[in-house]
C-alpha cells in the first residue's frame, strides 16, 4: 500500500482479518454480496484498520445481477476483478478475470455480471480499492513504494537486515 510521504516510515503491521469480521451488505435486489473489509461504504465501517482514508471491498455479483456502490467522490477507485466476467463502469465496458477497471470522478461505482453461468466461475468477483490521492512522486522497484530512489535503496537494504519486523504467525491446535 503506498502512504504519504509522512507515514512511509509508519511500523509496519500485519492485520490478520478473517471473514466472520468483515461487514457484510446486500444490494437492494440482494443479487450482489459485499465485504467491507475496511474504510466505509454508506456507514458501515470494515475493520481493516489503515494509516490513510482508503476503502477496500470484495463484492460478489451473481450471473445478471447489477450492483452499483456508492464511493467518496474526492477517493479515487479501482476494480480488479478476481473471477468471472461483466462489465464495469456506466458505459457498460466488458471486464473478465484479472483485468483492472479504473474509474473517473463520480460519486458510484458500477459492474455487471455476465448471465453465462461458467461452471469453474459462475459469479463476478470484484476488489474495489480506492482513496485519497496522494498526489506525490512514486518510485517502485519489486515491491517498494517510495518517493525517491534513495528511499527505495533503504527500504531494501532495511528489509535485508531484517528492520521490518516480523508477521506473527498463530498456530491453530491439532485436531486428529
Amino acid at each position: 500500500m503506498n502512504l504519504p510521504r509522512s507515514s512511509k516510515l509508519a511500523p509496519p503491521r500485519y492485520q490478520d482479518i478473517r471473514a466472520t469480521e468483515s461487514v457484510l451488505l446486500s444490494s437492494p435486489d440482494g443479487g450482489a454480496l459485499l465485504r467491507v473489509i475496511a474504510g466505509d461504504l454508506g456507514g458501515h465501517r470494515g475493520p481493516g484498520s489503515t494509516y490513510t482514508p482508503i476503502t477496500l471491498i470484495h463484492a460478489t455479483v451473481s450471473p445478471g445481477a447489477r450492483l452499483e456502490v456508492p464511493w467518496r467522490p474526492d477517493f479515487n477507485a479501482l476494480g480488479y476483478v478476481l473471477a468471472g466476467t461483466g462489465t464495469a463502469g456506466a458505459d457498460g465496458r466488458p471486464v473478465h478475470k484479472g483485468q483492472l477497471a479504473v474509474f473517473g470522478d463520480g460519486g458510484a461505482l458500477t459492474f455487471a455480471a455476465s448471465t453465462s453461468r461458467p461452471v469453474a466461475e459462475p459469479n463476478l468477483e470484484v476488489l474495489l480499492l480506492g482513496g485519497l490521492p496522494i498526489r506525490e512522486p512514486v518510485v517502485q522497484y519489486g515491491p517498494f513504494v517510495m518517493n525517491t530512489r534513495e528511499e527505495v535503496v533503504r527500504a531494501f537494504e532495511d528489509y535485508q537486515s531484517g528492520r521490518f519486523g516480523v508477521i506473527p504467525a498463530q498456530h491453530l491446535p491439532h485436531t486428529d
